[in-house]
């Protein structure tokens, strides 16, 4: 969709009619409906592969030259019986007062070749967003769905339809609540939503429901697990217009960079957040979500489990605000006192706190077979908890120096089980003014001990 927007000033009510005459001193155009999916992913830096139906006429030109500058690849099915959907808000004193649809009726586009378009190019994507619109392109979504899975790529769907039917397979449907509500009936509470959102899910075998219900926040279900209920994350509501793109595209975001659901949809609360604090179809970029991310960590909050991609934008943001930042690294398999009590210490040493977790492959060379003990998921959903753990990122490799570059940490830490010249990253938080330094450990406790002990070790290990 292309989305205009005619703004100016509004003194005097017209004498034809009762309404007001706006003046118009300022006209805009920016991508709107999927294209606007695609314009967020783009945003908070990821490639954004746009498969779209349009029509043969100007707008359909405009559109893509948007789509092309914003650094979208675009794959549009031009079809000439119909007319690209534009969208014209007229706007006085960052009111809306009157919006105008251009468009062919619903279900119009019909599409032959989707299916071989979207083939060529699923393998080579992380994730898959289906944004339904009711404009017919998607009316064969279990398709499309059904391609995706084949190819191992998870599935984002912004539902249109009130029959789940069509979205079977998928990974995560993002009705909104009135939406949702349309589907399944009028709900009473939490918990009504919640076991209504899991009849649904296994009515139609849907992995997850995501919620979204505007102010009051969003609930993820998920199966049988306890639900994911978050709070609005918005400072100011100034416009909802194009909040369920940002939603999605954060989700696509933070799952193809590694990040667990639940994580991605706090992710994507944080973005919406911003998105809604702003004027029409608006994107939400990645250095903005990084100062969400590097703002003050209340005594309530936990720590955020970071994507890689956004890692060194919160680092900047954190190091322009004066934040003094102590990172440490380790398995941190099986918590216990002595982690606490060592994590409690590193952040006293600064303002902020990043731990970085070994991945799962990582645990295992370093370890053996049979660690970790808990997933990576796990572990840093248990980290980011701990009060003195302001943020928690993971890396693959078998040591974090890469990372240490990347973070450039004022206060490098590691347990006194290590000489401060063997802590990897040591000589380049040196070489850049910063300290390096070793903390005691609590005598008898470690995750090696603990594992000896419940495999009948009485005495533990190492």
């Amino acid at each position: 969709m292309l989305d205009r927007y005619w703004a100016g000033q509004t003194r005097r009510i017209s004498p034809e009619a009762p309404v007001p005459v706006v003046k118009v001193s300022e006209e805009s155009e920016r991508v709107g409906g999927a294209a606007n999916v695609a314009s967020n992913v783009a945003a908070m830096g990821a490639n954004a592969v746009l498969i779209g139906g349009v029509g043969t006429d100007p707008a359909a030109d405009r559109l893509a030259d948007l789509c092309r500058a914003l650094g979208i690849e675009v794959v549009f099915i031009r079809d000439a019986s119909v007319e690209t959907t534009v969208k014209l808000r007229v706007m006085s004193q960052h009111q809306q007062l009157l919006r105008l649809d251009f468009e062919s009726d619903e279900g119009a586009y019909a599409s032959t070749d989707i299916e071989a378009k979207f083939r060529a190019r699923v393998t080579a994507a992380d994730v898959v967003v289906l944004s339904d619109y009711d404009k017919g392109l998607l009316r064969d979504s279990r398709a499309l769905i059904g391609i995706a899975r084949e190819a191992g790529k998870p599935v984002i769907v912004d539902p249109k339809s009130n029959d789940y039917a069509c979205y079977s397979g998928a990974s995560l449907v993002t009705p909104n609540y009135a939406e949702f509500e349309a589907c399944v009936g009028r709900c009473r509470d939490d918990a009504d939503i919640t076991e209504r959102a899991r009849n649904l899910c296994r009515q139609h075998t849907l992995a997850s429901l995501l919620i979204t219900r505007g102010e009051r926040g969003m609930i993820l279900v998920s199966g049988d697990e306890a639900p994911l209920v978050l709070g609005a994350d918005a400072r100011d509501v100034f416009d909802v217009t194009g909040a369920g793109d940002t939603v999605c595209a954060a989700l696509a975001t933070a799952l193809a960079g590694g990040m667990d659901l639940g994580d991605a949809v706090r992710f994507a609360n944080t973005a919406a957040g911003i998105a809604v604090g702003k004027s029409g179809t608006a994107t939400v970029s990645l250095r903005e979500i990084a100062r969400a991310f590097a703002g003050p960590k209340g005594s309530s909050a936990t720590g955020a489990v970071l994507a890689d991609e956004v890692v060194e934008s919160v680092m900047q943001v954190a190091h322009e605000t004066g934040e003094r930042i102590v990172m440490t690294n380790g398995c941190f398999d099986i918590l216990h006192a002595g982690h606490v009590a060592y994590l409690n210490q590193a952040k006293a040493l600064g303002t902020r706190l990043l731990v970085a977790v070994n991945s799962d492959a990582s645990v295992t060379r370093l370890k053996g077979a049979g660690r970790p003990v808990h997933k990576l998921a796990d572990r840093m959903t248990v980290l980011a908890a701990l009060g003195a753990v302001d943020w928690v990122v993971s890396f693959d490799t078998d040591t974090p120096a890469e990372l240490v570059r990347r973070v450039n940490p004022h206060i490098l830490v590691k347990g006194g089980d290590y000489a401060v010249a063997d802590i990897v990253g040591g000589d380049h938080v040196l070489g850049t003014g910063g300290k390096v330094m070793t903390l005691p450990l609590v005598d008898g406790l470690s995750t090696s001990s603990v594992v000896a002990r419940l495999a009948g070790d009485p005495k533990g290990g190492s």
